[in-house]
């Protein structure tokens, strides 16, 4: 008996291995001659890119996808993707197509028709042009033409920018070499200014707001008299970066300027004049801010303020690289609680920032701006007056409410 039990089980299991390879067989041979129809739209893909997926891709395709990859648009390139459908004939299937991250956007050069420095000029002066890059973080960048700095003279040169995808750019331009002169101009020149009053009673509007950012160029403040004046917020430098991987430097005015504006009762954002090349760079400096700034009320935005476009090919950046550092700052200081902003003027923010979702803060000194991005607040002059400040002040507008909700424990 037990071994009739036996051979029972022994077919019974046969049967069963015979039945699964069967039906492998079976689904093997219907996978292979599967009908197969995906039609793409196109394969080319523009770098960085975001949110580029497989379903955007397709143009046309026999079945329902059950998968659907985001393509990596950050290296240039060549690539595989694979992903899964379910084609009309209820068969799964898994499908790869080949795409191809591109580079078509020549480097960006800031030039004016012309630049002046004096004989025997000791810096660099093809990396003191600005020459930047969408992807490239080292674009070469160069000088086609004869000048000597040591000649006193005009040349007229060009600048060429090439990145590594040979698109290329270039900008004429004379380089005046002049003579190196012993005077130096000095004073505040004492010439018109932007009246704070003016601007208040200008561009007044519903869910409008006036304020200042200061730092310690503006010296000793009344900070009662800034308030009596209808100052509604004040953006105060908390410090800056000292160069490239340098130490942060903590402004002079900082503790001064903050405890004034607590004292009297205006909302305060601070802004740190950075020097990152990289996340890392930002992030320490976004807890560097952090840590000057935790025993203190601030009601508003800490702000990124990077501008070393003069310097910009020392930093070894792509735009996009450097919007990631931003990027970075802002995420950490919002897990602190605060909210980031970007401050930037015009022309940046048009031609070498990506957008960002986050606050933003315009620097365009004009009448009436017709920047056409978001922003929060406009940094409209340089040459402000206001009661309570005897230096120049830049003078700001907010838009929306002034938040409250940072609260010194």
């Amino acid at each position: 008996m037990k071994k009739k039990v036996l051979v029972f089980f022994l077919l019974f299991f046969a049967f069963l291995g015979l039945a699964f390879i069967g039906n492998k067989i079976y689904w093997d041979y219907r996978v292979r001659h599967a009908i197969i129809h995906v039609e793409l739209s196109y394969q080319v893909i523009p770098v960085h890119q975001e949110n580029v997926t497989v379903d955007l891709l397709i143009k046309e395709i026999n079945g329902v996808l059950k998968t659907n990859p985001v393509i990596d648009t950050t290296k240039i390139g060549k690539q595989e993707v694979t992903f899964q459908y379910v084609n009309e004939e209820k068969i799964p299937l898994s499908y790869t197509i080949e795409v191809e991250v591109v580079d078509t956007i020549p480097p960006l050069i800031f030039q004016s028709k012309s630049k002046t420095v004096s004989v025997g000029y000791d810096g660099n002066l093809e990396k003191d042009l600005f020459c930047g890059d969408n992807y490239d973080p080292n674009p070469h960048c160069y000088i086609e033409g004869e000048y000597d700095l040591n000649q006193v003279g005009r040349y007229d040169l060009t600048f060429v920018g090439e990145d590594s995808s040979s698109n290329r750019s270039s900008s004429s331009f004379t380089l005046i070499v002049q003579p190196k002169s012993n005077s130096s101009s000095g004073g505040s020149g004492g010439g018109s200014y932007t009246s704070f009053s003016a601007v208040k009673e200008k561009y007044q509007g519903e869910n409008i707001h006036f304020g200042i950012d200061i730092s310690h160029w503006q010296g000793d403040i009344n900070f009662q008299k800034v308030k009596d004046a209808g100052v509604e917020f004040v953006y105060i430098r908390v410090g800056r970066g000292d160069g490239i991987g340098a130490d942060f430097v903590e402004d002079r005015k900082f503790v001064q300027n903050i405890q004034g504006f607590n004292k009297v009762g205006i909302p305060v954002g601070v802004y740190f004049y950075s020097n990152a090349n990289s996340n890392q760079d930002a992030i320490k400096e976004a807890k560097w801010v952090l840590n000057k700034i935790k025993k203190y009320q601030v009601d508003l935005e800490i702000v990124y303020d990077w501008e070393n476009w003069g310097d910009f090919q020392y930093y070894d950046l792509s735009f996009y690289q450097l919007t990631e550092t931003a990027k970075a700052f802002h995420q950490t200081v919002s897990k602190a609680g605060y909210t980031g902003m970007l401050y930037s003027s015009k022309s940046y923010l048009l031609s070498v920032w990506n957008e960002v979702d986050f606050p933003k803060w315009l620097a365009h000194y004009t009448e009436y701006t017709n920047y056409t991005g978001t922003y929060s607040v406009w940094q409209l002059c340089d040459d402000g007056k206001v009661d309570g400040v005897s230096e120049y002040v830049d003078l700001d507008i907010r838009y929306g409410d002034i938040p409250t909700k940072k609260t010194v424990s």
